[in-house]
């Protein structure tokens, strides 16, 4: 079969190295004639490798040592609930930026909790470009500042970080890994693995320890961040085979160089890709230059009645899941650290071939 290049938004392609590593330990994992699936998440090899996975996280971004790394359930949609669990600290307001379609979510969860102050609001533009954050609106006694770096719906990305004199809170589900990032600018960093760490079920939460440990009363033990510190993110199983393609994600990543040379490839791929777009007249992508997301590229066709022909064709050249998400139409091209260089090359033959015979 010829190569296949998966552009999915998650989840995502996974490296092909990373793949073949755990075909290669699926049935008997270090020797112990059973899969990593099979042991006990408290046996010496599990937490082996758990600690492992922590560690070589930590090396990757930095993580200071007064943050916690946790390795959590529920997916991101879950610390919609628990960051204002853990971070109201006795506070009723918290600030929210709402740049993209999971800025809405998280925001309409926050308010079960809180009053959410709304510090700048891009679905006036249609989420094609982020306000300058001296234009924000910040109410100086909110709890925390939550935002979305990256929009994978929308393709919209920050080029800064909100800078305020209270914790800032990033959902980097759909960015994290993706280039280096000063950790010590955050209260609280969360991310779904299955966009850049690996396999859904995971979800990573970096936290800074003076946040841990008053959270909202009466609210389900899982929820309080001090009872996942507290027990290693073991009170109940975690999803030890997501834990484990983490670690083996986290082990290619730090093969190629780290987040610094991730970011050199990364760029060179979404500049290339929109280089294509830019310069076509059948492809267009509205979001402001300045805010282009590196992960998720979306873009639309100038005749939409092309939309399903450019669909079936891309799918039989082995470009799967181009279709946009159906909030927005069109074609979204997902790029995240799995996604080589050839993948880009390929696409952008295709979208050049289909332009000249359809454009």
């Amino acid at each position: 079969m010829n190569q296949v290049y998966n552009f999915s938004a998650g989840p995502s392609m996974l490296p092909e190295q990373v793949m073949r590593k755990m075909q290669s330990e699926l049935l008997d994992y270090r020797n112990m004639k059973v899969s990593v699936m099979e042991v006990s998440h408290r046996g010496q090899d599990f937490m082996e490798l758990s600690q492992k996975a922590e560690q070589d996280l930590r090396d990757l971004m930095g993580i200071p040592d007064n943050y916690k790394v946790l390795f959590l359930q529920g997916g991101a949609s879950a610390q919609f609930s628990m960051v204002p669990i853990n971070l109201l600290r006795g506070g009723s307001v918290a600030n929210y930026a709402n740049t993209g379609r999971w800025s809405v979510k998280a925001i309409a969860e926050a308010k079960r909790y809180c009053d959410v102050h709304i510090c700048t609001d891009s679905k006036e533009n249609s989420y094609k470009d982020i306000a300058e954050f001296d234009s924000w609106n910040i109410d100086t006694n909110g709890a925390y500042l939550h935002y979305t770096p990256n929009e994978t719906i929308d393709g919209l990305e920050f080029d800064y970080v909100p800078e305020v004199d209270m914790p800032v809170v990033a959902d980097m589900s759909s960015t994290i890994l993706s280039r280096p990032c000063d950790v010590s600018k955050f209260g609280v960093i969360y991310a779904g693995a299955q966009k850049n760490m690996g396999l859904s079920g995971l979800t990573v939460v970096i936290v800074r320890d003076d946040l841990i440990g008053e959270p909202v009363d009466k609210q389900p033990v899982l929820f309080n961040y001090s009872t996942q510190a507290n027990n290693q993110s073991m009170y109940n199983t975690p999803s030890t085979f997501s834990w484990y393609a983490a670690g083996l994600v986290f082990d290619w990543i730090k093969g190629l160089g780290g987040l610094e040379s991730m970011a050199n490839i990364n760029k060179e791929k979404s500049q290339k890709l929109y280089s294509e777009i830019d310069n076509s007249e059948l492809y267009s992508n509205q979001v402001n230059p300045k805010y282009r997301s590196w992960m998720n590229v979306p873009f639309v066709l100038a005749d939409d009645r092309l939309d399903k022909l450019f669909l079936e064709k891309s799918y039989n050249a082995n470009l799967l899941a181009l279709k946009g998400h159906k909030a927005v139409g069109g074609m979204r091209a997902s790029i995240y650290n799995a996604m080589p260089m050839e993948g880009i090359n390929a696409l952008v033959e295709f979208m050049s071939d289909f332009e000249k015979q359809y454009g």
